[in-house]
C-alpha cells in the first residue's frame, strides 16, 4: 500500500512556522529584490542574503522561490490571465511543477506565496517521479478547474527524462477517458523550452517560464481560492 506523500521534513516546523521565523525570511525577500532589482546577479545575491540572515538550506530553498526583481513581477502581472480568459482557448500545463506543488499543498507542507503572487513548494523531481496518497486528487482539482474554465483543450507536458513519466501520462489518459476530458500528455525531453516556445498560455510557477512564457494562469491560487483549500501558508511578502 502506497502511504508516500510529501508532506512537512523533520525540522520544517523550526524553520516556518514561527513569527521570529517568518519575519526574518520576509526581510530576505525584501534585501533580496532590493538587489535584484538593481540588476545584482540571483546566485550572489541569495548568497549574501542567506550569510546576513544565517538561513539553513530549505529557508534558502524558499527564498529563491519566492524573490523576484521590480521588473520581473511588474513582467509577470502583465501577462497573468484570469480564468475568464480562458474559456475555448488551449491550456499547457507545466505537468511536475503544477502536480508535486498540489501534491504538497494537499499533504499540508508549507506553501509560499512569492513576491509575484506565485505559490511554490520544496519538493522537486530528482531524476525519478514517485506517485504518491495525494496524486489523483490533485489530479481531480485540475479536471475541476478545466471544466468550470470552460476551456477548449488542456495539454499536460512532462519531462520525458524522468523516470516514471510515461506511468503518469497513462494515469492521467486513462482519468481524462473515464471523465470524458479533453485532455493530451505530452512527454518532451526540454519542457520549459517548448512551453515557452509554443504555448499561448501556460500554467505554471518556474520562474524562467513565467518571464518568457507568452502569457500564464496562477491555477493554485485560483484552487485556494475557489476550493477553500487549506494551505500551510507562508507569505514571503
Amino acid at each position: 500500500m502506497n502511504n508516500r506523500n510529501r508532506g512537512k521534513t523533520t525540522g520544517d516546523d523550526t524553520l516556518f512556522s514561527s513569527d521570529k521565523q517568518i519575519e526574518k525570511l520576509k526581510s530576505a525577500v525584501q534585501d533580496m529584490h532590493y538587489l535584484l532589482t538593481r540588476d545584482y546577479p540571483e546566485k550572489t545575491t541569495s548568497e549574501l542574503v542567506a550569510h546576513r540572515y544565517k538561513l539553513k538550506t530549505r529557508q534558502i530553498q524558499a527564498l529563491r522561490g519566492a524573490s523576484a526583481s521590480e521588473q520581473q513581477i511588474q513582467k509577470r502581472k502583465l501577462k497573468e490571465l484570469e480564468v475568464s480568459d480562458l474559456k475555448n482557448r488551449t491550456i499547457y500545463l507545466d505537468g511536475f511543477n503544477v502536480l508535486i506543488l498540489l501534491e504538497s499543498l494537499l499533504s499540508e507542507a508549507y506553501i509560499f506565496e512569492g513576491v509575484d503572487g506565485c505559490f511554490r513548494d520544496l519538493s522537486g523531481v530528482h531524476g525519478t517521479y514517485k506517485r504518491v496518497n495525494q496524486t489523483m486528487r490533485s489530479i481531480e482539482l485540475v479536471a475541476g478547474f478545466f471544466q468550470k474554465s470552460q476551456a477548449e483543450e488542456l495539454i499536460w507536458v512532462f519531462d520525458k527524462p524522468v523516470s516514471n513519466s510515461g506511468r503518469i501520462k497513462q494515469i492521467i489518459l486513462e482519468f481524462a477517458v473515464e471523465n470524458n476530458l479533453n485532455w493530451r500528455v505530452d512527454l518532451e525531453f526540454n519542457p520549459d523550452k517548448f512551453l515557452v516556445e509554443n504555448a499561448e498560455i501556460i500554467v505554471s510557477s518556474d520562474a524562467w517560464i513565467l518571464d518568457y512564457c507568452k502569457n500564464w494562469f496562477n491555477l493554485v491560487g485560483y484552487l485556494i481560492r475557489e476550493e477553500q483549500l487549506f494551505v500551510n501558508l507562508v507569505k514571503m511578502a
